[in-house]
């Protein structure tokens, strides 16, 4: 299969956060208390004007990405691990040789949608970021240590409706840190998600 350049450098990541070099799945990031929905979306957070309903892909967490796709982001020798019961939703990893992959979370911890990522910063997050929005949906680099582009790890939130996200979380191969920016792999990948999941 002939792969875009960007996809060729990123290969990414199934990992969201590290701990001393080990990596930690996705579904074990952080939960952040919740008020009232009614808040949502919060100051600063950009409003979702066409909600996406996501329920096709939170029966199956991993069409959110197809075959085709996985297979053009990380390459023939990828593990799937789904977790559609995980307490924190359902989850889907990719994993790769090399420790490369690609994480995603469809949350249930609250109803804030992107609200919870912005209100935790300087506090159980102390990175974020909001990156240009992908088809319209408002998306925002985050992380519960700190800015970690450098070491070829990003996650991100995108905001499929004010109540609601998907989490994204991505680590480049050794031999890809620092070549390519791991928070515009994740992008690329949300592009993918939103796209599946509107089909």
């Amino acid at each position: 299969m002939i792969v875009p350049l960007s996809f060729a450098s990123l290969v990414l990541g199934a990992c969201g956060t590290t701990n001393g070099g080990t990596p930690v799945p996705v579904s074990s990031l952080p939960a952040v208390s919740s008020p009232s929905v009614d808040e949502v979306p919060g100051p600063g957070v950009p409003k979702v004007t066409t909600p996406i309903d996501l329920t096709r892909l939170e029966q199956a967490p991993c069409d959110a990405l197809t075959p085709a796709q996985v297979a053009g982001l990380l390459g023939a020798e990828v593990e799937t691990k789904p977790e559609p019961d995980a307490d924190v939703g359902p989850v889907c990893n990719w994993e790769a040789p090399g420790r490369a992959g690609v994480g995603i979370i469809f949350g249930k911890l609250d109803k804030r949608g992107l609200t919870r990522v912005y209100a935790a910063k300087g506090k159980t997050y102390p990175f974020v970021e909001p990156l240009e929005p992908v088809d319209g949906y408002p998306l925002a680099a985050y992380d519960g240590i700190g800015d970690r582009r450098a070491e070829g790890e990003c996650t991100v939130a995108v905001g499929t409706s004010d109540t609601q996200a998907i989490d994204i979380s991505v680590n480049q191969s050794e031999k890809n840190i620092g070549k390519s920016d791991p928070c515009e792999a994740a992008r690329q990948v949300t592009a993918m998600v939103l796209g599946n999941a509107r089909t």
